[in-house]
């Protein structure tokens, strides 16, 4: 699992880097025939392995998620995101994955509730699955976070 962490946190912040680039008007605009955007993308893979780790798996049930309900499954964006939130979701981004990375060596994963993926329907019978699963969720929403800014970019 060591090398799966280390790559979900090594994609994480690629995904920082191609924020970073981009403006914060590039970042809030929703190109023609998305639903969301670059900054929602990025959002969501911060919230949502959360929810699993945590929440679906029903390890700690009372879990508070910081900006969940603006980026979780199903959601899409209604207010323009502000730098500040930008830079929040930047550090949450690595400090979420370094914390379930300490909780999965501390144990608290030990036994968890299994369960179906919404989007793939594929069973998570161990924390180790949904950390797996994780890494090709982000990588997901990272691919239409580049198609979006090749859209915002004219095709660059």
């Amino acid at each position: 699992m060591q090398e799966t962490f280390k790559y979900i946190i090594q994609a994480r912040r690629a995904f920082i880097a191609l924020i970073e680039e981009l403006t914060l008007e590039q970042l809030n605009h929703i190109p023609d025939g998305f639903n969301n955007n670059i900054i929602w993308n990025f959002g969501h893979i911060v919230v949502a392995t959360q929810g699993l780790c945590y929440l679906r798996t029903g390890v700690r049930p009372d879990y508070t998620i910081k900006y969940g309900a603006a980026y979780t499954k199903g959601s899409k964006p209604t207010y323009t995101v502000s730098q500040e939130e930008v830079d929040d979701l930047k550090t949450l981004a690595i400090t979420t994955i370094e914390q379930i990375e300490k909780d999965y060596h501390a144990g608290v994963f030990k036994e968890i509730t299994p369960f179906a993926t919404g989007t793939y329907h594929a069973m998570m019978p161990t924390i180790a699955d949904v950390i797996v699963m994780t890494a090709g969720h982000d990588n997901l929403h990272f691919g239409y976070a580049l198609a979006q800014r090749r859209i915002i970019n004219n095709g660059k």
